[in-house]
């Protein structure tokens, strides 16, 4: 087990980074585009058998999330109350910001009805995908106690990612085919909008912060079977599509729920394609050096530090989107569904520009988690 304190630069959690969130791009821009199209044409239904494929990109980022905060936080000892400043501070200024800017942007009677639409949506993050804000604010309060969980069982790493996993499946399971069937209205917020709650992803932490602890066992295991984990992904990707027809014409749950990600299947197709992914930023690592041309290399290297940026603002270029979208005449399904690629390449080139603009000019690095320090000029 790895327990220097010395911090090594891992170019492959730049491609993790970079991956993951343009990723959660292509799925929200999916999304957008069946927006568009009829809902009984076949151009629609081709589009929601395979946007389930793209689910693993949101546990994806979890776990690189529990990968990082790991990596900067267990070979130390841990002052909480610090931690707590730091990434709290960090989080909810841009946070609180955006939900102020988004808010700010649909129609308000009155101050008070700004403030409080602006209250609502910063407490309960049920719009414009706020979700994930929610769900890390809540890891940041038990990060401790994971931390002090491996360090307590420091012989039960392996079990205790089991365990993790057992409980993971044994929930989605009830998610599934249990809690459709029970009466949630009086539920508090957080276990009746299950999806906001941090414990429905608690795996993904945990196997971040696993491999962050073991990392180089974890990087010889993900190298030796790559080969399996990339044949697994194809064939649980084709699988998702069985999934959704399954969970249509069997099972009669709504298109919402078939295109859930809390469904076991996708438990273990997001657990193989994450490997696969952690292999090909061990590839990209491996490359970057002399075989990669350099504009590659800065386009994910600058990706991976506005990567928390672009999810913040996805909602400025798919709303731009959308609005292209609807000067498109009526009964054009088939051409949104060949144009798709090319949409989605714009949506996320708008929304790496735009956050590569807050990163660099003062003083809106604050929107994207990344303030600018203004240096005070010595003059001799």
């Amino acid at each position: 087990m790895q327990q220097s304190n010395k911090r090594i630069y891992l170019f492959e959690v730049d491609f993790f980074r970079i991956v993951f969130i343009l990723g959660v791009l292509a799925n929200h821009t999916t999304t957008l585009v069946t927006h568009k199209i009829s809902t009984h044409s076949m151009p629609y239904e081709i589009l929601m058998a395979t946007h389930i494929s793209l689910h693993f990109t949101r546990m994806g980022f979890m776990f690189v999330t529990g990968l990082v905060l790991f990596m900067n936080n267990y070979f130390k000892p841990m002052q909480i109350l610090k931690f707590w400043k730091k990434r709290y501070l960090g989080v909810l200024i841009p946070y609180l910001s955006w939900t102020a800017i988004l808010t700010g942007a649909e129609n308000h009677s009155s101050l008070g009805d700004f403030l409080e639409n602006w209250a609502h949506l910063s407490v309960y993050a049920d719009n414009y995908y706020m979700y994930y804000i929610l769900v890390t604010m809540q890891l940041y309060l038990i990060f401790p106690l994971i931390v002090w969980l491996f360090k307590r069982f420091l012989s039960y790493h392996h079990m205790i990612v089991v365990i993790s996993a057992v409980v993971q499946l044994g929930m989605l399971v009830f998610i599934k085919y249990q809690l459709p069937n029970i009466g949630t209205s009086g539920w508090p917020y957080l276990l009746k909008n299950y999806g906001f709650n941090v414990f429905v992803y608690q795996f993904y932490f945990i196997m971040g912060g696993y491999a962050a602890i073991h990392y180089q066992e974890f990087v010889v295991f993900i190298r030796k079977w790559h080969i399996w984990f990339g044949i697994s992904s194809l064939v649980f990707a084709c699988g998702t599509v069985l999934l959704y027809f399954y969970n249509v014409h069997v099972l009669n749950l709504t298109l919402n729920k078939a295109e859930e990600v809390h469904q076991p299947f996708i438990f273990i197709y997001d657990v193989v394609i994450i490997g696969y992914i952690v292999w090909l930023g061990l590839r990209y690592a491996d490359l970057r050096k002399n075989y990669l041309p350099k504009w590659i290399t800065n386009f994910v290297a600058i990706g991976a530090k506005i990567s928390f940026g672009i999810y913040l603002s996805q909602t400025l270029p798919l709303a731009l989107m959308f609005v292209l979208l609807s000067s498109l005449p009526s009964g054009n399904g088939w051409v949104l569904l060949v144009m798709l690629p090319f949409i989605y390449i714009i949506t996320a080139l708008m929304g790496y520009a735009l956050s590569y603009f807050f990163y660099k000019v003062p003083p809106f690095g604050f929107l994207i988690g990344r303030p600018q320090h203004i240096r005070k000029v010595v003059r001799t």
